[in-house]
């Protein structure tokens, strides 16, 4: 495997370093304690993840003489919500925390973007440090500040821009990872080559398989590739004004079939947004905005690799293009009134636009649905 890489997202006082490498979890001591004003920490996990790595993490601590307290959460989407957010926070407050405390997010995609909100509004503000478990987390979630929960109106709708003191992305963790989770997050790290690196997604088309199979090596230039292109998204617009909306190719339809399977495991985040890409690849070609080959290669590798990228790969799901138009109209990307969309001129090459005839969306989505 290769050695420990950094890399870091330049947002003036409020940057911070990723650091992407094997057996980081066990070795985190000497990275976080410089970081440290107050002790103990308070590490935030769930069930699932707590089996794996805190152990070694809380070890690590241990034996440089850093105490820490653990707050462990129910595993699953579901704990994302207000009454999970609620519950977090009564934890944390229970703790005595002090402006000077620092929370550590140990887990995947809900747990960095659960606690990393709860930080945000702890003592009007307190530091916290993403240790990403997941693929999709490492190159995704843990990544940029976005925080947040979801609600009954849609995904991610109450939150906050709020950045990390540090991220760490231990390659060595996501060998615990089943197989759908690997893949899950494979869909976001395939979207930074379909939004602006066409090399980088043919890069994928050769090493995709090996990656998800157990390249440690592979899946190590993943991460780095796909942290570099957001950081460098993220550093020319931190809270989403222009070019970082980029990063929500496929979230659009995406985050709407999740609203529609109630944000669970029916249907991964990753997965949704693998659907989300082939729909906007397609919705693209059949506009005339891009070449159909491009939409029908990007679906070719997408299935090759096992992710889905049709609604009714979902068996047993019954769809129906008003709700998911209606969930769509809740996204946080609306503007007057105008669904927004990240659609694409060819493999690497998105763009942002609001002017697309809804019509069109909805002849796409009933298209979709009855494939």
């Amino acid at each position: 495997m290769s050695p420990v890489e950094s890399l870091s997202v330049a947002l003036g006082e409020r940057s911070y370093d990723i650091v992407v490498g094997p057996d980081l979890i066990s070795n985190a001591a000497k990275l976080v304690a410089p970081l440290l004003d107050h002790q103990p920490v308070i590490i935030v996990t769930d069930e699932n993840v707590a089996g794996y790595h805190l152990d070694n993490l809380s070890h690590s601590l241990k034996s440089a003489g850093i105490t820490s307290t653990v707050i462990t959460l129910p595993a699953g989407e579901n704990t994302k919500g207000y009454e999970g957010f609620q519950g977090l926070l009564s934890k944390i407050l229970n703790t005595s925390p002090e402006r000077r405390s620092t929370l550590i997010a140990l887990g995947g995609g809900v747990i960095g973007d659960i606690t990393g909100f709860a930080a945000s509004v702890i003592l009007r503000g307190i530091d916290f440090i993403q240790i990403p478990t997941t693929l999709l987390a490492q190159v995704d979630s843990s990544v940029g500040g976005k925080t947040g929960i979801n609600t009954r109106h849609g995904k991610n709708l109450v939150g906050s821009f709020y950045q990390p003191r540090l991220v760490l992305a231990d390659i060595t963790a996501l060998s615990t990872l089943p197989r759908r989770e690997l893949l899950a997050g494979y869909a976001e790290v395939a979207k930074y080559g379909l939004l602006g690196d066409k090399e980088f997604f043919e890069w994928l088309e050769k090493n995709g398989p090996a990656l998800i199979e157990g390249d440690d090596t592979l899946r190590q230039q993943a991460v780095l590739k796909s942290c570099h292109a957001k950081a460098n998204i993220v550093g020319r617009d931190e809270k989403e004004a222009g070019d970082r909306a980029l990063l929500n190719l496929g979230h659009t339809f995406g985050h709407a079939l999740e609203a529609e399977t109630g944000f669970g495991e029916k249907l991964l985040h990753g997965e949704a947004v693998a659907i989300g890409m082939t729909m906007a690849f397609d919705l693209s070609a059949q506009l005339g905005l891009c070449p159909t080959d491009d939409a029908i290669r990007v679906r070719a590798h997408l299935k090759a690799m096992g992710l889905p990228v049709q609604p009714k790969d979902l068996t047993g799901q019954k769809w129906e293009s008003a709700a998911l138009l209606s969930h769509m109209a809740q996204d946080k990307k609306v503007r007057d009134g105008q669904i927004t969309f990240i659609l694409t001129r060819g493999i690497g090459n998105a763009f942002m636009t609001s002017d697309i005839n809804v019509s069109e969306v909805e002849a796409l989505l009933d298209q979709a649905i009855a494939a």
